[in-house]
């Protein structure tokens, strides 16, 4: 808070999603690894093919949170707001795990 309230530009308070890289050696063992991620709910993974042919399989999960603070330096939300959101972040970092 003590930093929040110090800030003079705009303040976001940003939880990145759970990803994991994993180079695969053929292209059937990415899809296969894919149908995994998928039916075990995480959504947003795929499989990106680079022009030397090597095959990315990357495991993503939808746990996303951006949620503007301040603005100008201005605080735009409560302090319990802000708990609030650290309690959600802290619950989507569990189930990354």
């Amino acid at each position: 808070m003590t930093a929040l309230e110090k800030a003079t530009g705009d303040v976001v308070f940003k939880f990145e999603p759970f990803v994991l890289h994993v180079l695969c050696r053929e292209l059937h063992d990415a899809q296969l690894l894919h149908s995994v991620a998928v039916d075990s709910g995480f959504r947003n993974s795929g499989i990106t093919v680079g022009r030397g042919g090597k095959i990315m399989m990357a495991v993503r999960s939808t746990h996303c949170l951006e949620v503007p603070l301040s603005h100008k330096g201005r605080l735009m939300v409560s302090e319990e707001y802000i708990e609030f959101l650290i309690h959600v972040a802290n619950q989507k970092m569990e189930e990354n795990i």
